[in-house]
């Protein structure tokens, strides 16, 4: 039977669960250009209102993932697996995730992303190294994954194209949260990566998109229900972002952190809890690991050995970034003309702060976008953002800017200065792992 879109959009209008043939057909069209954009946008409503069933957004996922090409790592010998993190402020884990399960014996082709909205992008942080290369050949990727352990990179034009189009159809119909379509769009690009296990990190709070733990848990639940439908073995971690998570947030300045956090330097710290905690998940979701304490133990390892340092100064150099980047991260990383201390006003604790406003003044900085063609500075952003709970004197800095100009330095420091909240009283401990979702 052929596939006419009016019907296939008809139905969904209705309410109706559509064959999955039917779905495999529209997104041929919507891929090949046959189906027209206004069909499409009538699709993504459709959708948005009726929304789709569990076997429903499996077929989305798949007929997405075969829009082009899907890879093969038959000839690599370790597992291959990968996360997604639903983004936020100060969020640099992939960077040291990567090059620690690494370390441990996985493989991470990790397809990643730009800064969306108010949140930073991973390859938006590694482009502040010089030389790297976020679009390499099939062939280069391939090698970095099999002596590096890990590559991570931008989703190519033969990744997964019907999720280019279709998103970019959302992005002007006011249709980009239907859950059904956040989770083909995430899932079909890794699904395309040739992956067999994958840990998601579903934040919640006032710097995520999902900010309540109803909404976080409804996505989590589709993404794990999804992926496993398609034969990729995942679990999910929802994670508090009610504050920057590491002590930097930017470009050059997430970079420097990553170096020092692989030196061992960021202990006990919120964003160690995270990375340990989803490479351990990650080890395990992949049979490496036997237990959470066993992955941990390898993970811990990897760290202090050096080990997952050495991992992550391969994939640099071999991506194109300097020999010895990790040797000597300062003499490469562009410097911001201006670093101004952010003074507390009063004594007291860091009592809260709103991390999407911290991500905000990031770009308004020129450290993200305002057009998808606008092009950043990686120099500028926050560094030494102490965490909320921490008590501070009067005139104490709590964070440091890092900007193009004085006059921008001193409105960054001004708006800091009102983002955070100081009150006399201490905070109680907020786990920053909330929950997990298994499949």
């Amino acid at each position: 039977m052929i596939m006419i879109p009016q019907e296939v959009i008809r139905r969904k209008r209705n309410g109706e669960a559509l064959e999955s043939v039917d779905i495999a057909g529209f997104i041929r069209g919507l891929t090949d250009g046959s189906i027209s954009e206004g069909q499409v946008a009538a699709f993504a409503m459709a959708v948005w209102f009726s929304g789709m069933s569990l076997e429903e957004t499996v077929a989305l996922t798949l007929a997405m993932r075969d829009s082009g090409d899907v890879l093969s790592w038959a000839d690599i010998g370790h597992p291959i697996a990968d996360k997604h993190s639903t983004g936020g402020v100060g969020d640099n884990v992939s960077l040291m995730l990567a090059p620690i399960v690494a370390a441990c014996g996985l493989a991470v082709p990790m397809i990643s992303g730009r800064g969306l909205g108010h949140t930073g992008g991973t390859l938006d942080k590694l482009e502040a190294i010089p030389g790297y290369d976020i679009k390499p050949s099939e062939a280069l990727f391939r090698r970095t994954v099999q002596e590096a352990g890990c590559a991570i990179i931008g989703q190519t034009a033969d990744l997964a194209p019907a999720d280019r189009r279709l998103y970019a159809i959302r992005d002007v119909t006011a249709t980009v949260d239907s859950v059904p379509l956040i989770t083909a769009s995430i899932l079909s690009k890794k699904l395309a990566a040739g992956l067999q296990s994958l840990v998601l990190d579903v934040k919640i709070g006032n710097g995520a998109f999902m900010v309540g733990l109803e909404e976080a848990e409804t996505l989590a639940r589709s993404l794990v229900g999804v992926a496993n439908g398609a034969g990729v073995k995942t679990t999910a971690l929802i994670t508090d972002m009610n504050e920057p998570l590491a002590d930097a947030a930017g470009n050059s300045v997430e970079i420097e952190n990553c170096v020092a956090f692989l030196r061992g330097e960021k202990s006990g710290t919120r964003l160690e809890a995270v990375v340990m905690t989803f490479a351990a998940e990650m080890l395990m979701t992949s049979g490496v690991a036997a237990s959470p304490t066993e992955g941990a133990d390898l993970a811990r390892r990897a760290l202090t050995t050096g080990a997952a340092l050495e991992r992550f100064g391969r994939m640099v150099h071999m991506l194109g970034g300097p020999a010895d980047f990790i040797d000597r991260p300062q003499a490469y990383l562009v410097k911001a003309p201006v670093v101004l201390a952010v003074e507390a006003p009063r004594d007291g604790y860091l009592q809260s702060c709103n991390a999407r406003d911290v991500g905000m003044e990031v770009i308004a900085l020129g450290g993200g976008r305002t057009r998808p063609d606008e092009a950043i500075d990686h120099r500028v952003g926050f560094s030494g953002l102490k965490q909320l709970g921490t008590k501070v004197e009067k005139g104490e800095p709590f964070a440091f800017v890092h900007a193009s100009s004085e006059d921008q330095a001193l409105k960054a420091r001004a708006r800091l200065q009102d983002i955070y909240a100081i009150g006399n009283d201490t905070l109680p401990e907020r786990p920053v792992i909330v929950s997990k979702i298994s499949g």
